[in-house]
């Protein structure tokens, strides 16, 4: 990796001479603009307005326009010749507990490294002292001419530097989220966080991929070879939610039946949506139930009354036999 900043963490009478990489990379598919006509590369020129002349990017400085119109052209000496003293230094504020700094705050992520051996042992004890502490550092920097905040933490044993924006740059969330208080049922909040919790199970982050890069690839490499776009393979969000319970019990039966190795379609009433599967479950068990029921009632009847007819052949049977031993012994006499 390449340093694209040197300078020192400073707090009190300590600095620590560190250098500055890059913690992140985004990886995306170069694309360039093209007349989509007949695929013509579209190119941009800095023409001056004034002089109608295409100006090169080593003629550009930068201005700044008032209500009045007058300008104020600034150059990049202008720019580096800024009084800051946080130019060639990380000022160290004050130390915060980690949790405290909102992430909306954090912007950019940086490694330090140190910049000599000499520095090696007051990295450390910065390091291990923060860790031990459970703290982190509100800082100043200045990178491209432009002094923000930043948060000095400690990750996987390195201090990493987060640029911070200002306080006065984050826009308050006052007037979103629910218009009014919004009761929720014990059941619900129940259900939600066993939701939560299925869905947390073997939770593995470093095995998630860009899917939005990967379907990009595939579209560029079917229009290079001349094969139709691929077919979508997701459908939409659903946009609305009926009932909220049935769709909270849906949702655990869904998650259940893949982390048990099936799907969503292995688990009773999933098959009907999230608003009738649990119902279809309950009356397709209720139904098996009363079956059973008016099956065993039949038997049962059935029974009995295959008995009462047996008692009486039985009866008529002895009756007769005694009638006809009546009628011989009087033939007899």
């Amino acid at each position: 990796m390449r340093s694209i900043w040197k300078g020192a963490i400073t707090f009190g009478l300590v600095s620590i001479p560190v250098s500055l990489f890059k913690a992140t990379q985004e990886h995306r598919l170069p694309l360039h603009q093209v007349h989509a006509e007949d695929g013509g590369r579209v190119r941009q020129k800095r023409v001056c307005e004034v002089c109608g002349e295409e100006v090169a990017y080593a003629d550009l400085a930068k201005g700044y326009e008032d209500g009045q119109g007058r300008q104020a052209v600034l150059t990049d000496d202008d720019l580096a010749d800024l009084p800051l003293p946080s130019k060639k230094i990380i000022d160290v504020l004050a130390f915060v507990d980690a949790d405290d700094i909102d992430p909306v705050m954090l912007s950019s992520t940086y490694y330090l490294d140190t910049g000599s051996a000499t520095a090696d042992k007051p990295y450390a004890l910065l390091r291990d002292a923060m860790v031990e502490g459970g703290k982190a550092a509100i800082t100043k920097i200045t990178l491209s001419t432009r002094e923000s905040l930043a948060l000095l933490r400690v990750h996987e044993g390195v201090l990493t530097l987060h640029t911070m924006y200002w306080p006065d740059e984050v826009r308050p969330a006052t007037d979103l989220g629910p218009a009014q208080n919004v009761t929720i049922r014990p059941q619900e909040r129940k259900m939600a966080a066993s939701l939560m919790a299925t869905l947390s199970e073997d939770f593995d982050l470093d095995a998630l991929h860009d899917e939005y890069q990967s379907a990009l690839e595939r579209l560029v490499s079917a229009r290079l070879e001349g094969k139709p776009a691929p077919a979508p393979e997701a459908a939409g969000a659903p946009d609305n939610v009926i009932d909220l319970t049935s769709a909270l019990q849906a949702s655990l039966d869904a998650s259940s039946g893949r982390a048990s190795g099936g799907g969503a379609g292995d688990q009773d009433g999933s098959a009907a949506g999230p608003a009738g599967g649990g119902r279809a479950a309950k009356k397709t068990a209720a139904g098996k139930k009363t079956a059973a029921k008016k099956t065993a009632a039949k038997t049962s009847s059935g029974g009995s009354a295959g008995k009462g007819a047996a008692a009486k052949k039985t009866a008529a049977a002895g009756k007769k036999k005694a009638a006809a031993k009546k009628t011989s012994a009087r033939k007899a006499s």
